[in-house]
């Protein structure tokens, strides 16, 4: 039975994904910062899937490198073994642009979204290099392919570096353990989340424009329509530096090509 551990889990996106995976029989460890979402998350998820499959959960800050090796540390004394880490845990960036925003609101969101990643990526690593096996997914996001938009240019930022920083590492995994850690990425592409609407971990409210606002609707998902996509070929890939990604060029060009007919507003 595959373990699987997620960093900001208790809600959005990695709830989905967990949600998902215990579906299909996994053990998972729930993590985020929030005990009583944590609470909430554990009680939804304690009778999906097949019995003999656990489910567990602790706070954990991904801005503390302490606080990931002790999720890491809870995880292997708990289950034996980590199959899947994902790095999922991440902030929006306020609306407006790189000169009104505070060293704070700067700080907050490369932390976590950026050293977050780096933080549980080494610590996943290191314990599955002594395991011998183990997969790191790293969740691409508005950036990771070098689009820009006014009042996202810190979060593209941190995402740019994110992909470059996975990639890098799933390229010193090929050469210093032979690619037996795979090192991937996950591209979910526009979920419909409070994400959108929430910045500074949710302390601040985002107006969308109408326009983006359309353009969501056109090639948007909910969360738990990308995690029942992604969460099967997780646990069947097998290669190094493997991009699963949910809003692929034909899908775009189909969601706009039939926009006239698929009538869907996710903000009414």
């Amino acid at each position: 039975m595959k373990t699987v551990v997620i960093t900001g889990s208790s809600r959005g996106f990695g709830f989905c994904l967990a949600r998902e995976f215990r579906r299909i029989g996994c053990n998972v460890v729930l993590s985020a910062v929030n005990e009583e979402n944590l609470r909430k998350a554990e009680a939804a998820l304690k009778n999906v899937g097949p019995g003999d499959a656990k489910v567990v959960r602790t706070v954990c800050d991904v801005t503390d490198s302490d606080a990931l090796q002790r999720l890491w540390d809870l995880a292997k004394e708990t289950f034996g073994a980590v199959d899947i880490w994902v790095n999922n845990a991440g902030v929006n960036s306020p609306d407006k642009p790189v000169w009104e925003l505070t060293e704070k609101e700067i700080g907050f969101l490369l932390d976590t979204d950026l050293k977050g990643t780096v933080y549980g990526s080494k610590v996943a690593f290191a314990g599955m290099k002594e395991q011998g096996f183990g997969q790191i997914y790293n969740v691409e996001g508005y950036g990771s392919n070098d689009a820009m938009m006014t009042g996202l240019t810190l979060y593209g930022t941190s995402k740019r570096a994110v992909t470059y920083f996975t990639r890098s590492l799933a390229k010193e995994s090929r050469d210093l353990t032979g690619g037996r850690i795979l090192v991937c990425r996950l591209t979910p592409g526009i979920m419909i989340t409070d994400f959108l609407h929430t910045a500074n971990g949710g302390s601040t409210r985002i107006e969308l424009p109408e326009k983006t606002r359309k353009v969501y609707n056109i090639l948007g998902d909910r969360p738990e329509t990308i995690a029942e996509y992604a969460a099967p070929r997780m646990l069947a890939n097998t290669k190094n530096d493997t991009r699963i990604i949910w809003l692929t060029n034909r899908r775009v060009f189909g969601r706009f090509l039939t926009a006239g007919f698929r009538k869907r507003d996710f903000f009414a």
